[in-house]
């Protein structure tokens, strides 16, 4: 496994988990199954923090997936030109 694909894999599973601590967190305001989430001592705050954590580190490894991706391209075309002139 490439590190643009372990960067997309751990992005695409930090976007998950944040949405479903998003979600979490939406039952909790509700106060739906608010006593589950209390005796595992996650407060609605907690969830909230999670989530936006979970969030920022999808956003910054698909940008560094991206990056990579970027750079690697930029390589292969400027070495493409230069083998094509100088053929």
């Amino acid at each position: 496994m490439g590190h643009f694909a372990r960067l997309q894999l751990v992005g695409r599973i930090s976007y998950y988990v944040g949405w479903i601590a998003l979600v979490c967190g939406g039952i909790v305001h509700l106060n739906f199954a608010r006593a589950m989430f209390l005796k595992i001592d996650l407060s609605q705050r907690n969830l909230f923090e999670l989530s936006v954590v979970c969030f920022l580190i999808c956003v910054a490894s698909e940008l560094r997936a991206l990056a990579i991706n970027g750079v690697a391209n930029n390589r292969n075309e400027i070495h493409g030109m230069t083998k094509s002139q100088a053929a």
